[in-house]
């Protein structure tokens, strides 16, 4: 691989994040991306600190291997409980010139800008809840919003199971709602902070009242990465634009590319790496 010209480093711990993929690919279409699903220790939302940092730089380690000088978190629980420990402990060593970033910032940027109320629901795993990211991030920009979160632990395990879509969900993402909007009735935004949770849109407003808006983190994280690289011309310069799309996991091949299609909307070919 060209150590000039490489890459943009997409990771997740699985699938997810290839619904953030898919918006950055219509955002950015002209440059290269590699994908890396860590399925093999998936899911990272239930795991320590400890664990998911460990976890997460051996992936970053890997795609700057790869020659990759700017990686995206597109998960939730790796931006929650790792990306900060990454940036201020570990780039200086690696690779001082390159960069990782999260998708919990660009959100919580711009969060405030979009509710009328003042009262914001997050949707997200145990891990991310736990960790109390995106209060946290969003405190720092909008220091008055009220911030309500609800770990939905069975959305995930619905998504991967391809039943989403049918009758057994509604009783899970129903429940949820409730639980969240039973926290506050002014509640006007719901963020889904997973990159599994697009997939449950059409049930979430199935069972949303009125009015309520329902943001994806997808768009904006393809946006702001958009406009990232228009304030960093140095980092720019250093990403291939060949339109090439390349997958990779750590666990089965046939399984990741069958769950992948599903996320990312067509069919593609991945190869299994392993992390040394």
């Amino acid at each position: 691989m060209n150590k000039q010209l490489a890459p943009i480093g997409i990771f997740d711990s699985g699938y997810g994040g290839l619904t953030v993929l898919k918006k950055i690919v219509e955002v950015l279409p002209a440059y290269d991306y590699l994908y890396l699903g860590d399925n093999a220790r998936a899911p990272y939302g239930t795991r320590s600190f400890e664990t998911v940092y460990r976890y997460t730089l051996d992936c970053v380690k890997w795609f700057f291997a790869q020659g990759c000088p700017l990686v995206i978190l597109a998960c939730n629980t790796a931006s929650a409980k790792a990306l900060r420990s990454i940036q201020q402990q570990d780039l200086a060593s690696l690779a001082p010139s390159n960069r990782v970033l999260g998708v919990i910032r660009p959100t919580t940027e711009m969060i405030g800008t979009v509710t009328r109320s003042g009262k914001v629901g997050i949707l997200a795993t145990k891990g991310t809840v736990s960790s109390g990211s995106y209060p946290i991030e969003i405190e720092k920009f909008y220091p008055g919003l009220a911030v309500y979160q609800e770990a939905c632990p069975m959305w995930v395990p619905l998504v991967e199971n391809n039943e989403h879509a049918g009758p057994g969900a509604d009783y899970f993402v129903k429940k949820h709602l409730d639980s969240i909007l039973a926290k506050d009735h002014s509640i006007d935004t719901v963020l889904l902070a997973c990159t599994h949770y697009p997939l449950l849109l059409e049930k979430i407003r199935q069972f949303l009242p009125d009015g309520i808006q329902v943001i994806s983190q997808g768009e904006i994280v393809a946006n702001s990465l958009f406009n990232y690289l228009q304030r960093h011309p140095e980092m720019e310069q250093r990403l291939s634009k060949t339109g090439s799309r390349s997958f990779c996991t750590t666990d089965d091949i046939a399984d990741f590319e069958q769950h992948a299609s599903l996320f990312y909307g067509t069919t593609i070919k991945a190869e299994k790496i392993t992390l040394t």
